[in-house]
């Protein structure tokens, strides 16, 4: 099926112990969902600085950017040399898939601005709307124009760049996705998420003190009510990084 296609995921996130034992870190998340047989799946841990080559780029068919502890409006020296990459892999036309800081960050490369969330922290599972035109543009796929998606961010997309167009929204964020041209696509929520890794996220957040005991204890309580659409998002995110859209 894969027909030999290469592909990377650029690891902005440090793996914790418990996906490293249950997952094999965060890129055996992404390649779990993404990827097909006949494919060459690698990784380049960013956020430790460690990129692909200029002479590389190029032998890869597409990129996924994961999410991160980081801000995507921050100014760390891996996230400059991320916003450049992503600026020569836009010049190369190379399919990219931006997830939660990744959108941000995608977002932020095309010249689109990031912050703060207004409404704060969203972490659950939301409901996601797409638009008109983007129910057009995946129609093929027989998806509804609504799916239920796991979501963990403060931050969000509060500017889109020039040219870019939001493909799907939610109650509490405008820009829940966008697509830029053909081959680049943000998408805020985590389809890569299982409900257990959104639970111990939820546990690491509370003993971080980002966020308090008792809104821990409410989510977690919620948390089974609503499945999230991971059969639908995965045909979503397969069929637009391998062109099949």
């Amino acid at each position: 099926m894969g027909g030999g296609k290469r592909f990377a995921v650029l690891l902005c996130a440090e793996d914790s112990d418990y996906i490293k034992k249950r997952y094999g870190g965060y890129y055996g998340v992404f390649v779990e969902m993404l990827a097909e047989e006949g494919e060459t799946w690698d990784v380049f841990r960013v956020a430790n600085g460690e990129f692909p080559d200029d002479k590389e780029i190029g032998d890869f068919d597409g990129f996924v950017i994961t999410g991160s502890c980081n801000d995507a409006h921050g100014n760390d020296v891996w996230i400059c040399r991320l916003i450049a990459l992503l600026n020569k892999l836009d010049s190369l036309k190379k399919k990219v898939l931006g997830i939660c800081f990744g959108h941000q960050i995608l977002s932020r490369a095309l010249g689109g601005k990031t912050g703060r969330a207004i409404s704060g922290w969203d972490i659950g599972i939301r409901a996601i709307h797409f638009s008109s035109s983007s129910s057009k543009l995946f129609s093929s796929l027989k998806i509804p124009t609504t799916l239920s998606l796991i979501e963990c961010h403060r931050d969000e997309v509060r500017e889109l760049p020039p040219k870019a167009e939001v493909i799907a929204r939610s109650e509490k964020t405008g820009v829940e996705m966008f697509r830029y041209a053909d081959h680049m696509m943000g998408i805020q929520g985590h389809p890569e998420y299982t409900n257990d890794i959104l639970l111990h996220l939820i546990d690491r957040l509370m003993m971080r003190g980002f966020i308090a005991d008792s809104y821990a204890d409410e989510l977690k309580a919620n948390l089974g009510k609503v499945e999230p659409d991971k059969d639908a998002w995965k045909k979503l995110c397969t069929s637009f990084l391998k062109g099949r859209l």
